[in-house]
């Protein structure tokens, strides 16, 4: 066993058998790869990445790479959900040097953490234009010995890009007419046949997806607006990429078609993607999008609750079958599990073939309409196969599962924390409401330390500080769950957090928000995270908490910040808009012409004050802000001052 076996990550722990001399990120590695003047290999990556997992089983675990990777160069290994501001700095690293990027990421490092040569996965032979890794490890550390000027010309050329591509200065002032721009360059990357934007890797554009939902709310004459949002939600919801016995979505499809998936499934694609159905169904009324919503609630309650409370970070794209085998059948498997007639059933509805579709079996995805289906196996064809997946999921969890890596990542938390909170109150679901309770008081009574809020629970212990996204999507989370119950301790602690994000991540000249805190470890510079990747950009969540926060306490200086922050993006909004949902749904709250704020004053739990605000939240638009307390309560004017004097 090598270093790694005592880290708290469960991916580090993953290669804690390899023959290789791993080190975990911190001063032993650059200690001594400085005392032998040693090329760092830095390898990133996560514990449900298919790829990482090829990689470790051709090179890290092959006696002979490893050999060579421990005599040329300090081995370092880092999981990028525990260290997102390591993984972010490499990552812009990567994508400068080679114009892709992606996990496993491979970087080579000067001692002092420079990057001067970077790619993703590499195969243990060349093949596919790829060198294979040992030669690449030579070519490498023989750069390094016989080429240092150039090795070490070109880390102070990539620090220095590094270094300028954090110095972002805001723009023009914001317009609405960005907002409907947007809308029409979003209508132009469109796939009218499958959904979704561009082809294929086909990635579910949650948060694309919420800014055209939210728009219909006042818009519902917006026919591209409603056509990208029903065809997508449909063919995601058919796929393979949703999981049609268990519920729930795997994180990316391979096609342009959402039939053959990345099969890892994220807490983050689920937590998104449940909200967006469950407000397509308050926008729509359509019974469709509330199904989906609750298959993916439920299925994470069923499959992704942490035993310490929260949610887990990830299940594995891999199980002990390979890739894929926990999720797909033959034909033989369905009729050895069901009777004839609920067989035949599901073989018409998911156009299930003897041959298959993904390495002789079949990813379920929905070929037929229960109508067809109807004509063939009579009148009760949905409840057949209603029965028929009930009958399937419990067949399917005698199978070798795929691995859980049970870390709580604050960021992912609250983003599930704001999913169940506003399908709680989409879907009349109070159950829902309480689910984002108990999360959000694990994570403030867990993984705030001494005031200071970290990124990750795992083995029983708070680690690593947070960065923006942590706290922007926690305050986002808690301003949810403030609106679901108007509890005042979640938007106290929402404001509260709110103050510490600015300390610790705002830019000393006042524009917009680093990526990790002020407090934290000194990279070689410090990133920006502008873009939906597909979470929420963390500059774009912090200010849109602040917008919402402004609206409710009446404090002009968080409008004014979250404003400067949206002005560094407002030239991208334009052109790219499927990478900056957060900030045109922060930029519509923003210009929004008729921002109506309701203050409610009443007994919460009373009949009457329950009436007034049903009634507001059935006539809220997108950017209404909503404030409800009891008067006899100072504190919850203290929470909320848009209830003072009311």
């Amino acid at each position: 066993m090598n270093r790694l076996a005592a880290e708290q990550s469960l991916y580090l722990r993953q290669h804690a058998d390899n023959p290789v001399d791993w080190y975990p990120w911190g001063d032993e590695a650059r200690a001594r790869a400085t005392a032998e003047d040693r090329p760092v290999l830095l390898s990133i990556g996560y514990s449900s990445c298919h790829w990482c997992h090829v990689m470790a089983h051709e090179s890290f675990e092959n006696p002979q790479i490893a050999a060579l990777m421990n005599e040329l160069f300090v081995c370092i290994k880092v999981d990028r959900e525990e260290r997102p501001d390591i993984d972010a700095l490499y990552m812009q690293a990567t994508l400068g040097l080679t114009g892709s990027g992606g996990w496993p990421m491979t970087v080579f490092l000067t001692p002092d953490g420079k990057p001067f040569f970077a790619g993703t996965y590499f195969p243990p032979e060349a093949r596919q234009g790829m060198p294979g890794f040992p030669e690449l490890l030579r070519h490498v550390e023989n750069a390094y010995r016989s080429r240092r000027d150039d090795v070490e010309h070109t880390a102070r050329q990539i620090g220095d890009h590094l270094a300028a591509a954090a110095r972002r200065t805001p723009g023009e002032p914001l317009e609405r007419r960005v907002v409907d721009d947007a809308v029409t360059g979003l209508a132009m990357a469109f796939d009218p046949a499958q959904g979704g934007f561009g082809g294929a890797p086909k990635f579910p554009p949650h948060l694309a997806l919420e800014f055209l939902v939210r728009r219909l709310w006042d818009r519902s004459d917006d026919l591209h607006a409603r056509q990208m949002v029903e065809v997508t939600l449909q063919r995601m919801a058919d796929g393979g990429i949703h999981d049609q016995v268990g519920g729930g979505f795997h994180r990316y499809s391979v096609d342009a078609i959402w039939l053959v998936p990345h099969f890892e499934k994220m807490l983050y694609d689920n937590a998104l993607l449940a909200r967006v159905y469950a407000l397509a169904h308050r926008v729509t009324s359509e019974p469709r999008w509330r199904e989906v919503a609750e298959r993916t609630l439920d299925y994470l309650l069923r499959e992704m609750q942490a035993p310490d409370g929260g949610f887990a970070a990830a299940q594995d794209a891999d199980s002990p079958g390979g890739e894929g085998a926990f999720f797909v059948w033959t034909v033989d498997q369905i009729r050895e599990v069901l009777s004839p007639e609920e067989a035949q059933a599901v073989v018409l509805r998911f156009g299930m073939r003897p041959e298959g579709n993904f390495e002789g079996a079949n990813i379920l995805s929905v070929a037929a309409p229960f109508e067809f289906v109807a004509q063939r196996v009579g009148p009760d064809a949905g409840l057949l196969v209603a029965a028929a997946l009930g009958k399937l999921y419990a067949a399917r969890s005698r199978r070798p599962a795929p691995a859980r890596d049970d870390k709580v990542v604050t960021s992912w938390n609250g983003l599930a924390m704001a999913a169940f909170a506003d399908a709680g109150v989409a879907l009349g679901r109070d159950d829902y409401v309480d689910v984002a309770r108990r999360t959000a008081a694990f994570v403030l009574d867990n993984l705030v330390v001494d005031g200071r809020l970290h990124r990750v629970w795992a083995g029983g212990a708070p680690g690593h500080l947070g960065c923006l996204d942590d706290h922007a999507d926690l305050i986002h989370g808690l301003l949810c769950l403030y609106g679901a119950t108007f509890e005042q301790r979640w938007l106290t602690a929402a404001r509260e957090l709110a103050g510490r994000m600015v300390e610790l991540f705002a830019d000393p000249d006042g524009n917009g928000f680093f990526y990790s805190g002020s407090d934290g470890e000194a990279l070689i510079a410090r990133t920006r995270d502008v873009e939906d990747h597909p979470t929420p950009g963390g500059n774009s969540q912090a200010a849109l908490a602040l917008l919402r926060l402004g609206a409710l306490t009446g404090d002009g200086a968080l409008a004014q910040r979250a404003e400067t922050a949206l002005r560094l993006v407002g030239d991208e909004l334009g052109r790219y808009p499927q990478a900056f949902g957060t900030a045109l749904i922060a930029l519509d709250f923003a210009t929004a012409p008729h921002r109506t704020e309701v203050a409610i004053v009443g007994p919460i739990e009373a009949a009457e004050t329950r009436a007034l605000i049903e009634a507001a939240r059935a006539g809220a638009g997108p950017v209404t802000v909503l404030a409800a307390g009891d008067p006899a309560d100072i504190g919850a004017a203290r929470a909320a001052p848009l209830l003072r004097d009311r």
